[in-house]
């Protein structure tokens, strides 16, 4: 049972009321004190203290101070008044009791109304803040907008500068061009006057002085000598000649590749890609990204990159329905297999994938070497290490070159030596 604390001093003025009451070794915390306009009551376990106030007070500008083992109240009367008494006395245990329930549902609904209130303030404050958020993002967008117009008008007057530039360039080339020719026409006009002057003068000197031909194979006369000048080609203009080539889609020079056989690859691939095997009435509900199988293979790269294995065997799963006759996908399935330790689905997906890659072609090397590796590599998990070292000759064969592959290749023959022996 609580002890009721009884002894307490206080004293009073027009407007105040002036409260002190002892603590007597308890530890006394804000939360231990509750008051209203009729009602004051202090727990501190194991004491009690409650009374019922003689007049209304204001609750809200009532201070208490707790200092020194003792609570200091001070009460701000309603109406200016002196009390006969601190408490209420002469009051019945029912009037007593309405009383505190008043002051006890007052102050809940005191409680209720500041928490309604600092939940408005809280959101007026989000909006404000929103608002505030929006209108720095619309004045960031548009300071970008407007650097990004700036720029566009500057790259334009740019660009409209050096078009006149080149105009101009182009039209004074034109006039040097004229220029030139007529100069040259000038420059052959003259020569062919002056050559037909000579001619004249020569014509006339013949006509009259005869001269004697002298014998001889190399007789010759002057006239004869400027007709073969005059006939003289002239030299030939520059030109320039384009070359075309054919474009070849393989690395590979016409000479040395296969053509009937790269014709083919091209022509699978090509039909691949147009052909879409699913039944599409079963997936109404994907959207038209996911129903591009190249779509799907990509989607499926990404979560084999992020460690989500499954996540990809269902990506290259759906690429499958829609398209059986893409090699990568199976290739690709098959990775996914090996994380997972389906070996056995690993080295279907991979055989799938070499029926596919044919003919061998330059183009699909890469695929090719990657689906012996993996079947390999599913066989030797296997402990079947006789397929396994096939499949690793068979890529070594194809890229002879790779040294991983070579080292690999080295490790199972030497297993295979230590399981016979």
């Amino acid at each position: 049972m609580p002890l009721w604390l009884r002894e307490h001093r206080w004293r009073q003025t027009l407007t105040h009321v002036y409260l002190s009451l002892p603590l007597r070794g308890a530890r006394a915390t804000p939360g231990s004190i509750f008051c209203s306009e009729r009602y004051l009551k202090v727990s501190i376990p194991p004491f009690l203290f409650e009374a019922v106030l003689y007049a209304p007070i204001d609750d809200t500008n009532s201070t208490a101070r707790i200092e020194n083992g003792n609570i200091f109240f001070t009460l701000y009367k309603k109406e200016p008044a002196m009390w006969d008494s601190l408490t209420l006395e002469n009051a019945d245990k029912e009037k007593l009791q309405n009383l505190r329930e008043n002051a006890v549902l007052k102050a809940h609904e005191k409680a209720k109304e500041e928490r309604e209130a600092k939940k408005v303030t809280k959101e007026e404050h989000k909006k404000y803040a929103l608002e505030a958020t929006m209108k720095l993002e619309e004045a960031e967008r548009k300071r970008i907008e407007d650097l990004k117009e700036k720029e566009r008008q500057k790259v334009t007057e740019e660009l409209e500068l050096w078009r006149k530039q080149q105009k101009d360039a182009d039209k004074y080339k034109s006039i040097h061009k004229e220029q030139e020719l007529h100069q040259e026409i000038g420059q052959s006009k003259g020569r062919k006057n002056e050559k037909m002057n000579k001619t004249r003068i020569l014509n006339e000197g013949t006509s009259q002085t005869r001269l004697k031909p002298t014998k001889g194979r190399g007789s010759c006369s002057m006239f004869s000598q400027n007709l073969k000048e005059e006939q003289l080609p002239a030299p030939r203009s520059a030109a320039t000649i384009k070359v075309n080539f054919t474009p070849r889609v393989f690395p590979t020079a016409l000479r040395e590749s296969r053509v009937a056989e790269e014709e083919e690859w091209l022509h699978k691939q090509a039909e691949a890609r147009r052909t879409i095997s699913a039944d599409l009435s079963e997936l109404e509900d994907l959207k038209e990204e996911e129903k591009n199988p190249d779509w799907l293979k990509d989607k499926g790269n990404k979560m084999f990159a992020m460690g989500n294995y499954l996540a990809a065997v269902n990506a290259f799963n759906l690429a499958l329905r829609l398209n059986k006759n893409l090699p990568l996908l199976y290739l690709n399935r098959a990775a996914c297999h090996l994380k997972l330790r389906n070996l056995h689905k690993a080295i279907e997906d991979s055989s799938k994938a070499l029926e596919l890659l044919t003919p061998p072609v330059p183009d699909n090397e890469s695929a090719r070497v990657k689906a012996h590796v993996r079947r390999g590599t599913a066989f030797c998990q296997l402990e079947l290490y006789t397929e396994g070292l096939q499949d690793y000759e068979a890529a070594l064969k194809i890229d002879p070159k790779n040294r991983n592959i070579e080292k690999d290749a080295e490790k199972i023959r030497h297993l295979i030596q230590g399981t016979m022996e």
